[in-house]
C-alpha cells in the first residue's frame, strides 16, 4: 500500500475553516501511499483549520489557489466544514478549478459540506453521491441521486458525510485516485450512460 499513489499529485482546495480532521486525515493517507499532496488556498502562507466546534491549527498552503492549475494535478480533494466550502462557492477562481478537474475526468474525493462547491460548478447532475445530511436537498436540486451511505464512489467521485467515515472514505479515495482518469476532456461518462452499459 505504500506505494500505490507514487507519482500522483492531489490538489487540496480549502478556504479558512475548513474541517481539520477532514483534510489532514486523508492528506495523511495519501502521502502514506505515495502521493504528493499540495494544500491550495486564495489565502496565502497559512489557512485555519475548524476543530469541532473551535478554530484549529494553521495549516501552511503550497500553492495559492491564483497560482495552481488543474493540470498540474491527477486528483481532488474537497473537505468539508461549513465556511470552507461556503467561501470557496462564491469564489470564482475555486469554482473553474473544480470544473475543471471534474471535466478533465479527474477523480475527486470530497466528504461533508465539501460538495457545495460541486454544486456552484455544475457539474452534479445524475451522480450518485453521499454529504452531510443536511445538505442533501442541495444535491439533489443539483441533479445529484444523494444516498445515505457511509462511502459512496461514482465514476470518480468519492463521496462520505462526516468525520465518523474518513476510514472508508479514506480507503475509496485510494483506490480510485489509484485508478486515474474516468473519461477526460470533457468525456467523463455520465451517470445515464454508466447505467446503460450495466
Amino acid at each position: 500500500m505504500a506505494n500505490e499513489l507514487q507519482g500522483k499529485k492531489v490538489a487540496a482546495l480549502v478556504e479558512k475553516g475548513f474541517e481539520q480532521i477532514e483534510l489532514l486525515e486523508p492528506k495523511g493517507a495519501l502521502e502514506a501511499a505515495g502521493a504528493k499532496v499540495d494544500v491550495i488556498s486564495p489565502q496565502n502562507g497559512t489557512v485555519r483549520g475548524w476543530n469541532h466546534t473551535e478554530w484549529g491549527d494553521e495549516v501552511n498552503v503550497d500553492r495559492t489557489l491564483e497560482d495552481a492549475m488543474p493540470a498540474d494535478y491527477d486528483a481532488l480533494l474537497l473537505p468539508g466544514g461549513v465556511m470552507n466550502p461556503d467561501k470557496l462557492r462564491m469564489n470564482q477562481t475555486a469554482v473553474r478549478f473544480v470544473r475543471q478537474m471534474f471535466d478533465d475526468g479527474k477523480p475527486i474525493a470530497v466528504i461533508c459540506h465539501g460538495p457545495w462547491t460541486m454544486v456552484e460548478a455544475g457539474v452534479l447532475k445524475g451522480v450518485r453521491m453521499t454529504s452531510y445530511p443536511s445538505i442533501k436537498t442541495d444535491l439533489k436540486n443539483a441533479g445529484a441521486t444523494w444516498v445515505d451511505e457511509e462511502v459512496v464512489a461514482d465514476r470518480g467521485i468519492v463521496s462520505s458525510r462526516k468525520p465518523d467515515d474518513i476510514p472508508a472514505f479514506n480507503q475509496k479515495m485510494i483506490e480510485e485516485f489509484k485508478e486515474g482518469r474516468h473519461g477526460g476532456a470533457g468525456t467523463r461518462e455520465r451517470a445515464e450512460t454508466a447505467r446503460a452499459h450495466n
